[in-house]
């Protein structure tokens, strides 16, 4: 009969020693109460407590927590805007016994100050400004959570304004005025290229024109230097400078008939044409030399008769 009695006597007293001890997480704070009384704050480890009279009434985690709260509000330029804030806080290690008594819902409390700077800070932008000051938006809620949290045992780390989303039809007219403005630079581009590409165009011209005009000067030069020769070779031979003119030309003309014969799609008619046409053409040329010479040698004595 006493053995039966003595095994749960045992059995109930190992219980009520295993409960004596208990662990604490890293980064983690247990708050022990004593029949319902603040007894102590124990950290990371194997704890100790009375067993029927101290109790655990709570843990806290000592890690840096993120909130995340999407608050919708209009700008100064009558624009709804959502904007979501993530605040990033924790608990102060020497501030655990305020965070644990003084506040039942940290997050509301969160969530209630930043409603109220962002609503009272975004209404005095514009849209672009908001996005571009997104920055002081949030140094401005840290600022403000900080003042009112530290006072319940909790830091405010950093505070981030992570989306900014306007209505879906002042997307679309951004959208719209980002698009034309990236169309107009384009055409600003396409015509710079254009008008650089006539450019070189007309200079290539100019310089295609100087090089043909530079190719026939020196072709009409090598011309002339050929038929000075040629009277020169027809001197010696007892042709005056006059004849040979008038030879080389009908040369000329009989090459000119021989290369469009050669050409089958030529159109060059050449008039008069006939057999005798190269030997009036000679004639013709003599005579005209001769005659010519012959006003240049009045004109020259009539100058001398005058002189004297």
């Amino acid at each position: 009969m006493g053995q039966f009695i003595i095994i749960p006597i045992i059995f109930f007293s190992l219980i009520i020693l295993i409960s004596s001890f208990f662990i604490v997480k890293q980064q983690t704070a247990a708050i022990i109460e004593r029949f319902g009384k603040y007894q102590s704050i124990r950290h990371s480890g194997l704890q100790l407590k009375i067993p029927l009279v101290d109790r655990i009434a709570g843990k806290l985690s000592l890690k840096i927590q993120q909130l995340d709260v999407i608050i919708e509000t209009k700008t100064l330029d009558d624009v709804f805007v959502r904007l979501k804030v993530s605040v990033q806080y924790k608990v102060i290690r020497d501030k655990v016994y305020d965070a644990f008594y003084k506040l039942d819902y940290p997050h509301d409390q969160i969530t209630s100050y930043v409603f109220d700077v962002v609503r009272a800070e975004v209404p005095k932008m514009k849209l672009d400004d908001v996005f571009v000051r997104k920055d002081d938006i949030a140094i401005a809620v840290k600022s403000e959570l900080n003042d009112a949290m530290i006072e319940y045992g909790y830091d405010i780390i950093k505070t981030l304004v992570t989306d900014i989303d306007p209505d879906s039809q002042v997307k679309a007219a951004m959208n719209r005025i980002n698009a034309s403005e990236r169309e107009k630079i384009a055409a600003q581009f396409e015509g710079d290229a254009a008008r650089i590409l006539i450019v070189e165009k007309a200079k290539a011209e100019a310089e295609s024109k100087r090089l043909q005009g530079q190719g026939i000067a020196d072709q009409r030069r090598e011309i002339a230097r050929g038929l000075e020769e040629s009277v020169e070779v027809l001197n010696k031979v007892g042709i005056n400078s006059q004849e040979a003119s008038a030879l080389i030309v009908v040369t000329q003309h009989y090459d000119t008939l021989q290369s469009i014969g050669q050409e089958t799609n030529s159109n060059l008619i050449l008039l008069p044409n006939s057999p005798q046409a190269g030997s009036n053409m000679l004639n013709d040329m003599v005579a005209s030399f001769t005659a010519s010479n012959q006003i240049g040698e009045a004109m020259k004595n009539a100058k001398k008769k005058n002189d004297e």
